[in-house]
């Protein structure tokens, strides 16, 4: 679940301060990047980091050349403005009743839960009323910055950016309604054990983070795959709603759209798009095939 936890960046206003950019030395980067194609259509598919450090080189190459030739971008989600994605949080993140969050967990996982949530700089009073699988997105996301990582640095912004200057047209795959709605959905026992594994992640998430950023870098989608997707081999019934599910239903959308003349760039958490449920492998399925662009 690691490439989804970003998701939830613009709303975490209030709660993380903002980050401030340190210069870095440039580095090359060459991310997988694959292609469908039929007589009248071609439609690529990059798969993405939510997060990066700056300085990090990969709008370049095979995968700016498809960019380019590209009429459309495709994102998992279009990212609402702030105040409306704060407003979706608020209606699905907060549980105003019942037990104290950190009641909830269990009990040997409480003292690792306070320490994480002080490490990061939030009041332990500020999360007790957030939904499990939020509070685990909130220490993801507010972790980040100590350890190098900016959020305006994710592929997205650069591809939303990039577009946008470009006038070309950007569309989602899903609304950020669905995407909180997916974890919103969770059993609380699920949620519950979302967020210990994430306590459990956290004293060593950067350098799970760097070892996903250099695998994405390096252009082994398999290796980066293995541990992006590590936690949905625990819970599979999560893992069929986050990844399989979703990457089925890409499928068909990729489907549909080869019938429609044109170039899209698709970009998608490249967790989707390795693995026996991936996007290629549910492509596959149907009959479609997608190379990968050597470069």
């Amino acid at each position: 679940m690691r490439h989804f936890l970003p998701r939830a960046l613009s709303a975490l206003a209030l709660l993380v301060a903002p980050l401030s950019a340190q210069a870095q030395a440039v580095q090359d980067a060459d991310p997988a990047l694959w292609v469908v194609k039929d007589a009248d259509t071609t439609i690529y598919l990059f798969g993405t980091i939510h997060v990066l450090k700056p300085g990090l080189s990969w709008f370049d190459e095979a995968v700016k050349t498809a960019f380019d030739k590209s009429d459309e971008l495709v994102l998992e989600m279009v990212e609402p403005d702030p105040a409306t994605m704060q407003g979706i949080v608020l209606k699905t993140a907060l549980s105003p009743a019942g037990p104290p969050l950190s009641e909830k967990l269990p009990a040997d996982k409480r003292d690792a839960f306070a320490k994480a949530v002080a490490d990061v700089g939030i009041p332990l009073d500020k999360v007790e009323r957030l939904e499990p699988w939020y509070a685990a997105i909130v220490l993801t996301v507010a972790g980040l910055p100590k350890l190098g990582y900016d959020p305006q640095s994710g592929a997205e912004r650069v591809l939303s950016a990039a577009a946008t200057s470009a006038g070309k047209k950007i569309s989602g795959l899903e609304t950020a309604e669905q995407q909180l709605g997916y974890f919103d959905a969770l059993p609380e026992p699920l949620q519950v054990k979302f967020l210990a594994s994430t306590v459990d992640d956290f004293p060593k998430m950067g350098e799970t983070l760097d070892k996903m950023v250099a695998s994405w870098a390096g252009g082994d989608p398999d290796t980066l795959a293995a541990a992006m997707n590590a936690d949905m081999r625990d819970t599979p019934e999560i893992g069929k709603v986050l990844l399989a599910d979703r990457n089925a239903r890409w499928a068909d959308w990729i489907a549909q759209r080869l019938d429609k003349p044109g170039t899209v760039f698709v970009a998608v958490g490249a967790g989707h798009l390795a693995g026996p449920d991936s996007v290629q492998a549910q492509l596959a399925k149907r009959k479609l095939k997608s190379s990968r662009i050597q470069y």
